[in-house]
């Protein structure tokens, strides 16, 4: 990835995306207003940090990539495998939907996601000019979500699968993401002739790679364009938000993606 720097805040974005396409961005966690232990540039509400620290740091993030805040389209998301295609910005008051994966075709939109472990997936596609976001906890990438967002766009969009240009961002990485007898039980059910390869054991116990079980749902579904970040969140806490390593007691940082005019 790439870093750069605008609005007093550190952006990082995949070398691989057209910037005459495309606009994007992950938010670290410095930057913004918030106090300790969502200090400083916390995206995520109902943490227990002040909404108008949220509002706050949202406006800085959405400065920093010359976007107006009010094109923002989020969702609530809920460790699903539900997709909302729009064509319109979300009302800041308006309720959010509960999905975990946004698709839209409208340059004035920003879709906006949160994360703090969980693996976020940015996708496009240049000759349609459309647009993706997924969050895929363990929950999300059992459930295949990054698969079913592709196959969405193949079959309600037309989109050829291998015009696809992807990329996995900052999250929980396999030297840290460990796991228990359910997530393995999973593993083994959605993918039986993978889960040794998606799976580690040493002696403190099971180690589930989500960058790696994201990447192969891809690319077995014709994606090949897939630019993995690497960045594990739970090891560099300085710069990313972490649910694991920081106990639950933190904040989110964002990804905003949106189609240039």
């Amino acid at each position: 990835m790439i870093v750069r720097s605008a609005n007093g805040l550190e952006i990082y974005q995949f070398e691989t995306f057209d910037e005459t396409i495309v606009g994007h961005g992950f938010f670290g966690r410095h930057g913004g207003v918030s106090p300790v232990p969502w200090q400083s540039l916390n995206q995520g509400g109902g943490l227990g940090d002040d909404r108008g620290n949220i509002i706050e740091n949202r406006k800085r993030a959405f400065e920093s990539i010359g976007r107006q805040v009010e094109s923002l389209y989020d969702v609530w998301q809920v460790h699903s495998a539900e997709i909302v295609v729009t064509d319109q910005p979300r009302p800041l008051e308006a309720d959010h939907i509960k999905a975990d994966a946004i698709i839209t075709t409208n340059p004035s939109v920003t879709l906006f996601m949160r994360f703090a472990d969980c693996v976020p997936i940015l996708m496009y596609e240049p000759q349609k000019r459309i647009i993706a976001t997924v969050h895929a906890g363990w929950q999300g990438t059992v459930k295949k979500i990054v698969e079913k967002t592709v196959l969405f766009l193949r079959d309600r969009f037309d989109v050829n699968p291998a015009a696809i240009v992807a990329g996995i961002g900052p999250s929980i990485g396999p030297c840290h993401y460990q796991v228990g007898e359910e997530v393995v039980a999973a593993m083994k059910r959605e993918f039986p002739t993978d889960h040794e390869e998606l799976i580690h054991e040493d002696e403190d116990g099971w180690f589930l790679n989500l960058w790696k079980t994201n990447e192969l749902q891809l690319h077995r579904n014709g994606v090949s364009s897939v630019e993995v970040a690497g960045l594990c969140t739970a090891c560099d806490t300085d710069t990313w938000f972490s649910h694991r390593a920081e106990h639950g007691r933190t904040g989110r940082f964002a990804a905003a993606l949106y189609l240039k005019e």
